[in-house]
C-alpha cells in the first residue's frame, strides 16, 4: 500500500473535513487560507488518490434503535487464505458488523456487532456466525458504555510535513 505524501494544507483540509464534510469549497478554502480553486482542486486529488474514501453522516445508534455494541472474537479452525476469505466475504454481506480486523494474537478476527437487544444478538450468532464453516470459537463481550468514538483520525500528529510537489 502506497502512502500519499501530505503537506500541511492537504492536512488542514483533511482536519477540516473530519470535522464537517458537509464545508462548501468557499468555506473549506476560507478556513484553510486558500482561495477556491486551489482548494477545490487539491480536494479533488485527495479524492482521487483515494486518502478521502468518501463522506458520511455519523449517526447515534442508540437514536435509531441499536443501543447494544458486541465486540466478538473469532478464532478459526484454521488459518488458511481460502479459509480467511471465506469468513471475511461473509462478514462483508452481514450488516450487523460494522466493524471487523484480521488480528494477531489468539483470535483471528475482532468484530463490533450493532444490534437493537440480546435476542438480536442471539438470532445474529445462531443464524449466521455458527454457521459458518471454519469458526472453531467464539468469545463475546458487551460494551456497557462507550468512552469514546471518533471517526476522525490524528492527521496533525501522525504525519511529516513532506511536500506534494504541487503548486497552490
Amino acid at each position: 500500500m502506497t502512502t500519499v505524501r501530505l503537506d500541511a494544507l492537504d492536512r488542514k483540509i483533511i482536519a477540516e473535513l473530519q470535522i464537517n464534510s458537509r464545508l462548501t469549497i468557499q468555506e473549506l478554502a476560507s478556513k484553510i487560507g486558500l482561495s477556491a480553486s486551489p482548494c477545490a482542486r487539491r480536494v479533488r486529488i485527495l479524492e482521487e488518490t483515494g486518502v478521502i474514501k468518501g463522506y458520511a453522516a455519523i449517526i447515534d445508534q442508540t437514536k435509531v434503535g441499536l443501543p447494544i455494541s458486541v465486540f466478538a472474537s473469532v478464532k478459526l479452525e484454521r488459518q488458511r487464505e481460502e479459509e480467511l476469505d471465506r469468513f471475511a466475504q461473509a462478514v462483508a454481506r452481514w450488516p450487523e458488523v460494522v466493524d471487523c480486523y484480521l488480528m494477531t494474537g489468539q483470535r483471528d478476527y475482532l468484530m463490533r456487532i450493532v444490534v437493537q437487544d440480546l435476542e438480536a444478538y442471539e438470532r445474529f450468532l445462531k443464524e449466521k456466525l455458527t454457521r459458518l464453516d471454519g469458526v472453531a470459537s467464539i468469545e463475546s463481550s458487551f460494551a456497557l458504555g462507550q468512552v469514546k468514538r471518533s471517526s476522525a483520525l490524528p492527521i496533525g500528529a501522525a504525519l511529516s510535513a513532506e511536500p506534494t510537489g504541487r503548486s497552490t
